[in-house]
């Protein structure tokens, strides 16, 4: 199944639907959707991604990326879902762009580490959102749809049931369209880009690590998610119920 729908503008746009769990379940499509930033969807240039979009149907965009970001590159225009919510689950912002780097995996997984630590507020509130029948159909996204957007697929697909394999080959996708963000990147008047740069890169490595050391610090993703605060049982049963097709 062809995973990234296809915009112009958009360049990271995936429907979790199709995805299937351990116990032989998929997740419905058209109901929750992960994506690169939709301010690439405002001006008359995007207008055909934007009717493409509006056939998605999508009630609640979640932006999790930083105020100051927002401030920068815009926001997504008031007619893509009638509710939006800003919940920037960094605190800590990084450069992956002008350096280059030895290990891009070890250097992500830490990042998203700290992002889990230092989210865990904002985790929980994008989760109970993603849980809330009165939110779908959801979609969230950070700026390149791949760090941020990644950790929160990651928990989704997790709690869902969706073997760590195919958690990590989701994540991964974004290698697949990484030369369109770099050239996106340098059409907005970017920087010149280092040799070796991290930038956009999604090496499956970077989400093993993650996983790992997230059920090693927190005993499993649902330990993780009780430190956050919320009835991990008590999520886990609501996402299985509002995505998960019927069992017969």
């Amino acid at each position: 199944m062809e995973r990234i729908i296809s915009f112009t503008h958009l360049r990271n746009v995936r429907d979790l639907g199709g995805l299937v769990t351990m116990d032989g379940r998929a997740i419905r499509p058209g109901l929750v959707y992960r994506s690169d930033s939709l301010h690439k969807l405002a001006g008359p240039h995007a207008a055909e991604d934007r009717e493409r979009y509006a056939k998605l149907g999508v009630r609640t965009v979640i932006d999790l990326r930083h105020d100051w970001e927002i401030d920068q590159q815009g926001r997504a225009p008031l007619d893509t879902a009638p509710v939006w919510h800003n919940l920037s689950i960094e605190h800590r912002s990084y450069d992956q762009y002008h350096q280059s780097f030895e290990d891009v995996a070890r250097f992500f997984a830490d990042r998203y580490a700290e992002t889990a630590e230092d989210g865990r507020e904002e985790v929980r509130a994008v989760l109970e959102l993603v849980a809330d029948p009165q939110s779908v159909p959801v979609l969230y996204h950070c700026k390149g749809g791949k760090d941020r957007t990644g950790i929160i697929t990651a928990l989704i697909l997790s709690m869902l049931g969706v073997p760590e394999d195919d958690i990590v080959a989701d994540y991964a996708l974004t290698e697949a369209v990484r030369t369109v963000l770099l050239a996106e990147w340098e059409a907005a008047g970017g920087k010149p880009l280092p040799p070796g740069t991290g930038a956009f890169r999604a090496p499956a490595r970077a989400m093993e690590l993650f996983l790992a050391e997230l059920a090693r610090d927190y005993g499993s993703v649902s330990g993780y998610i009780a430190s956050t605060g919320a009835d991990p049982e008590d999520l886990t049963r609501r996402l299985r119920a509002l995505y998960l097709e019927r069992e017969f």
